[in-house]
């Protein structure tokens, strides 16, 4: 989507601003001794309490339909992970809370990533670690940039203190639709790759990883989870390009621990 004008610009905004203050409210409900599904039954309350809908239930069609508001990774479930009805939060995991919502007809999408509780010294190099290269990458959503330069920030970032980037997904447009191009791989070359346009609003994202990149699919259909079983992090940001890039979902600030 190329937002126009102003008014559009200020719509965008107030919708970003109402699905970051969900998933404020659902990264503060997380705590030792809870199932993530219950995380994503406050989401579904807090959508409809605000009269929007959930950006990502129904997503990948009749076959296998997306069932829920929130996908929740814990540890080494990297991305798309399904909230667990078996499996209580503990103490020092790493939650990834990917959420976004549908609002006068625009698309959010956005993800952070908390410790529960504690963080040992590798899981907080590694959280902020992956913040950091997210955000590097927004730096970089400048108009006449192209999306290898953002891809080449997050990349070397990680690979700067030993970690790795998936491969397999990608940062996108969004607007009226969930996933529009352009694609924003987490690697690449700079000045390579499609060319960011003025207001143009995307979901700038990266998964950074402990070890391996190989991945595989969970029996649920949805939950990608590491071979190696390693630990992984993940924060996606909603991004208005411009000659200084505006950061629409504003959750950088937000504790890593929780």
């Amino acid at each position: 989507m190329i937002i126009a004008n102003k008014k559009q610009l200020k719509e965008y905004r107030q919708v970003a601003n109402l699905s970051s203050s969900i998933l404020k409210q659902l990264v503060q409900a997380l705590k030792p001794g809870i199932y993530p599904i219950e995380i994503d039954n406050l989401a579904q309350k807090l959508c409809q309490d605000n009269q929007v809908v959930p950006a990502f239930k129904g997503v990948g069609g009749p076959s296998n339909p997306y069932q829920y508001a929130t996908c929740i990774s814990v540890n080494d479930t990297v991305v798309h992970g399904v909230p667990s009805s078996n499996q209580k939060l503990k103490v020092t995991d790493i939650v990834k809370i990917d959420f976004g919502i549908i609002a006068n007809k625009l698309y959010t999408d956005h993800c952070v990533s908390v410790a529960i509780k504690k963080l040992t010294p590798q899981t907080e190099k590694l959280i902020k670690n992956a913040k950091r290269s997210v955000l590097s990458a927004v730096a970089k959503a400048i108009t006449g940039n192209t999306v290898g330069d953002l891809g080449q920030a997050m990349y070397s970032v990680a690979k700067s203190e030993g970690f790795d980037v998936l491969k397999q997904y990608t940062g996108h447009g969004i607007g009226y639709t969930l996933h529009e191009n352009p694609s924003i791989f987490a690697y690449g070359q700079p000045h390579t790759g499609d060319i960011l346009k003025k207001g143009q609003v995307i979901c700038v994202e990266d998964q950074v990883v402990e070890g391996s990149d190989q991945v595989y699919t969970a029996d649920d259909g949805w939950s990608v989870k590491m071979s190696d079983q390693k630990n992984t992090a993940m924060f996606e940001y909603m991004v208005v390009v411009g000659e200084r890039p505006e950061i629409l979902t504003q959750t950088m600030d937000w504790p890593i621990v929780i």
